[in-house]
């Protein structure tokens, strides 16, 4: 039970960063491919409001907010997981191995999302960006993985 209470502890903060990170990917990219930085985050309240979020370009409480709620938890569960399972690897404290294994972990969440995942619940920011830039976003999910862990674990 420790080992899960420890990968939550610090899967808090690995979820923060990663969203965080992977958010300001979307709003960069979906400013540039889709004419919106909000039209990527607003895509993912699709699971509450179906397929009208995927035409929502403005900011707003209905779609942008647990559009962004809705991609914090999603981060912050793969961030517990990525901590429980590669915690060992992490707690090395060595930089390239935690991005690698962060880029893997991203990797998997990617493969899931898109594969193993019923359309409803896929991210939805799929609809406004390109293959490419969704590969950015997910390495800069995949950043703020690695760059949780290393915080997670400094010393002092």
């Amino acid at each position: 039970m420790e080992a899960w209470n420890t990968a939550f502890r610090r899967g808090l903060v690995g979820g923060a960063t990663s969203s965080v990170l992977s958010t300001a990917a979307l709003a960069l990219l979906g400013r540039q491919q889709a004419g919106s930085a909000y039209a990527p985050t607003n895509a993912v309240s699709h699971w509450i409001w179906g397929d009208e979020a995927l035409r929502a370009d403005a900011p707003s409480m209905r779609h942008t907010v647990p559009g962004y709620l809705i991609h914090h938890g999603s981060a912050t569960f793969w961030s517990v997981l990525f901590e429980r399972v590669c915690g060992p690897l992490l707690d090395r404290r060595e930089p390239a191995t935690t991005l690698g294994v962060a880029t893997a972990a991203s990797a998997v969440a990617c493969f899931v999302d898109y594969r193993l995942t019923p359309r409803r619940l896929q991210p939805g920011f799929e609809q406004h960006l390109s293959r490419p830039a969704l590969a950015v976003v997910y390495g800069a999910f995949g950043v703020g993985l690695a760059l949780g862990a290393m915080l997670s674990r400094r010393t002092g």
